[in-house]
């Protein structure tokens, strides 16, 4: 399928997985030792999607170019760039003492200099469905240089049995139907049926049915000029604070506020798993292999 002009996915590989003990990005899942990346990477390909860039911390770059590169020769442009604590980090803020990644906006940002086009993000380690990406290069035909997209996935679709998630969630969306605000909650979990959100000021039950980000998003390019100021602000302002992230839920919502752009909730969201915990991989592989025999995988995908 040809959407008929250039669209990139964005890899965000380069998360530490201190949760999941290992390197969940670069781990087998699929029956022929595929990565969740793959199936992610083979549905946007055959979405439409031109180009691929991996977002990747320096010392498993090699890795995954030695895992990918071989794969996706001859199908679609291929770039990495590497996240690193000091990128994009204004002068005045200094030496970078931190060991925590600074978030997804600037995992995103981290591929500034090699995409000029519209683009999607997604997580290495989440499997989407290719009705995501097939949602993202429809919207990409006819969207606006100003709107932008959230994949939408149920809320009770996509939790683990294993311990609380973070999630972007869309509570609120103005009168068209554009999303109004995303509140990244941190700690929710399902206890006895219920989902609970725990916060700060205490725990607070969430409706099951809210469509919630799964960091599968659709940006124009021009969202890189914004992300770059924002990020030097954020950093600035949280400088005394070295476990602070620059989710893409503060970009998203300050683009709304600013009133600079527009951002489309699409119903792409019909099929997601992840690996959060370890134990979550004997789970994500069986849906896997479900997939594989009921055909909408081949067993071997490259």
């Amino acid at each position: 399928m040809s959407t008929g002009k250039k669209i990139t996915l964005l890899v965000m590989a380069a998360g530490m997985g201190s949760r999941y003990g290992g390197i969940k990005q670069i781990d087998g899942f699929g029956p022929s030792g595929e990565t969740i990346m793959d199936y992610s990477l083979y549905d946007a390909i055959r979405a439409g999607f031109t180009k691929v860039v991996f977002i990747v911390r320096d010392e498993i770059k090699a890795t995954v170019e030695e895992l990918f590169l071989p794969k996706l020769k001859g199908k679609v442009e291929v770039c990495f760039e590497v996240q690193s604590l000091n990128r994009f980090v204004p002068a005045a803020y200094g030496e970078v003492d931190r060991k925590k990644p600074w978030g997804t906006t600037h995992a995103m940002l981290c591929g500034k200099e090699v995409i000029n086009e519209p683009f999607a993000v997604i997580n290495a380690d989440d499997f989407y469905g290719f009705e995501a990406f097939q949602s993202l290069a429809n919207f990409f035909n006819s969207a606006a240089l100003d709107h932008h997209a959230m994949v939408g996935y149920t809320l009770k679709n996509v939790l683990s049995d294993h311990g609380s998630v973070s999630r972007g969630v869309a509570e609120e969306r103005d009168s068209q139907g554009y999303l109004k605000k995303l509140n990244e909650l941190t700690k929710i979990v399902s206890v006895g049926g219920k989902i609970i959100s725990k916060e700060e000021t205490g725990d607070r039950e969430l409706d099951p049915m809210l469509p919630v980000s799964m960091n599968c998003w659709g940006f124009q390019p021009g969202v890189f000029g914004v992300a770059e100021k924002m990020f030097h602000d954020f950093a600035m302002a949280n400088k005394a604070n070295p476990s602070a992230e620059f989710y893409i839920a503060l970009l998203t919502n300050e683009i709304i506020n600013q009133n600079l752009g527009k951002v489309h909730i699409l119903g792409g969201g019909k099929t997601w798993f992840g690996v959060t915990y370890k134990e979550d991989k004997e789970e994500v592989s069986g849906k896997i292999k479900d997939l594989v025999n009921s055909g909408v995988y081949p067993s071997k995908l490259w």
